[in-house]
C-alpha cells in the first residue's frame, strides 16, 4: 500500500457543547464504529478509531470498498448494522470474534454499511490540509455513483434542518448531531469539531458495583430497572466520579452490602448458560477477554437519579453520569416504563438521502 495518507491515522474527534452552533456543516451522529478506511488497488485496510485493525472483521465491507470507493483514498467514516429501520450497536459487538467462520456467518446473516463522511486523500493527492466544505464537496464528487452498502453521509449547512435531524433521526437510532467548521482543515486525533447528544434522566436500582482499577475504591455502580415481570434486569453502570468521592461512595454503599450473591436478584448469572444468552455482570468483555468484570452485590435497595444519551435495546448505550440520590423513591418504582421513547424514524430513509 502506497498513499499520500498512510495508516495508522486518529480520526478528527468532537467535543460536547449544548446546543447546535450556527455556521456550520451539519451531520446526523452515527452510531457504529468510526473507522478510516484505506484503498490502494486491491488493498484494503479499515483502521479503528484506536489504530487497531478491523479488516479481518468486516469482509463484506472490504468487498465493498473494492467494488465502490475510488481505486485510490482514504476516507473517514463509520461501520454500522442496520435493519427493521434502525441501527444496532450491539450487533457490531458480535463481529469482534477470534473465529474466521463465526465472523463470515454474521456478515451474511447481518451485513455491515459504511457511512463515508470525510474525505482524506483522493489517487496521489492528500487532502488534509484542504478546508471541510472542499473535501465535502470531492467526497460527494469521488463517491457520486456508490451504492450500497456504501453510502454518502447526509450533510447540511442549514441549521433549522439540523435542528429536525437531531430529533427526527434518534428514531432510527442514530446519536444526536455533529458540527463541522466550513474552513477546518482534517486534524487527526484533535477534538475541534462539536458534538450535540441528547440527554435525559433516569431514576435506577443500585443492586452493585465494581471495583476501580487502581484500589480498593469504587469504579462504577451497576444499574437495575424493574421489567414487566417485576425482575429486576441490569440496564448499564455510572462510572465518572472524581477520587475523593469513589472513597465516600464505598462508605455509603457498605451497609447495603451483601456478603454473597444469594438471595440477590442476579444471583444465577454465574451460571455458564446464563453467560450466554444476555449481557449480565460478571460477563467476559468483547473487547478484552482478559478484564475483571466481578462485582460486589449490594440488595437492591437505594435508588439514584442518572443522566444518559439513549437506549440500545434494553440497556444504556452508553455509561451514565450520576445526578443524585433519589431517597424519595423506592426500588420497585423504577421501571422501564418511565423512560422516553424517540419517534420512530426508517433508517433506509435516511440512508437513501
Amino acid at each position: 500500500m502506497d498513499l499520500p495518507v498512510m495508516p495508522p491515522v486518529s480520526p478528527m474527534l468532537a467535543k460536547p457543547v449544548a446546543d447546535i452552533p450556527a455556521g456550520m456543516q451539519y451531520e446526523a451522529k452515527w452510531d457504529g464504529f468510526r473507522v478510516i478506511v484505506f484503498r490502494d488497488g486491491d488493498e484494503v485496510e479499515i483502521g479503528s478509531r484506536t489504530g487497531k485493525s478491523l479488516t479481518r472483521y468486516f469482509p463484506e465491507v472490504v468487498a465493498a470498498v473494492r467494488a465502490e470507493l475510488p481505486e485510490r483514498c482514504v476516507v473517514d467514516g463509520e461501520v454500522i448494522i442496520g435493519h427493521d429501520g434502525r441501527l444496532y450497536f450491539e450487533e457490531l459487538l458480535e463481529r469482534i470474534h477470534p473465529a474466521d467462520s463465526r465472523v463470515r456467518t454474521l456478515a451474511e446473516r447481518t451485513p455491515a454499511s459504511l457511512v463515508a463522511f470525510d474525505l482524506l486523500a483522493l489517487g496521489s493527492t492528500s487532502l488534509l490540509a484542504e478546508p471541510q466544505e472542499a473535501r465535502r464537496e470531492a467526497l460527494a464528487d469521488a463517491l457520486r455513483a456508490a451504492r450500497a452498502p456504501v453510502h454518502v453521509a447526509p450533510a447540511t449547512t442549514d441549521r433549522e434542518l439540523a435542528r429536525s435531524w437531531f430529533t427526527q433521526f434518534e428514531g432510527a437510532g442514530l446519536d444526536g448531531v455533529i458540527a463541522k467548521p466550513l474552513h477546518l482543515p482534517y486534524r487527526p486525533g484533535d477534538r475541534a469539531m462539536f458534538k450535540i447528544k441528547h440527554t435525559r434522566t433516569a431514576d435506577c436500582v443500585v443492586a452493585g458495583y465494581r471495583l476501580h482499577k487502581s484500589g480498593p475504591v469504587l469504579g462504577s455502580m451497576l444499574l437495575g430497572l424493574y421489567d414487566d415481570a417485576g425482575r429486576l434486569q441490569h440496564v448499564g453502570v455510572c462510572a465518572s466520579f472524581p477520587m475523593a468521592r469513589r472513597r465516600q461512595l464505598i462508605e455509603e454503599l457498605e451497609p447495603l452490602r451483601m456478603d454473597d450473591v444469594s438471595g440477590h436478584p442476579w444471583a444465577d448469572w454465574g451460571d455458564e448458560a446464563a453467560h450466554a444468552s444476555a449481557r449480565m455482570p460478571g460477563s467476559p468483555s468483547r473487547w478484552n477477554g482478559g478484564k475483571d468484570l466481578s462485582w460486589v452485590p449490594l440488595r437492591p435497595e437505594r435508588v439514584c437519579e442518572v443522566g444518559y444519551d439513549h437506549m440500545e435495546g434494553s440497556r444504556f448505550r452508553h455509561t451514565t453520569q450520576f445526578r443524585q440520590w433519589r431517597l424519595d423513591r423506592t426500588p420497585e418504582s423504577c421501571t422501564y416504563a418511565q423512560l422516553e421513547e424517540p419517534v420512530s424514524y426508517n433508517l433506509g430513509k435516511l440512508l437513501s438521502g
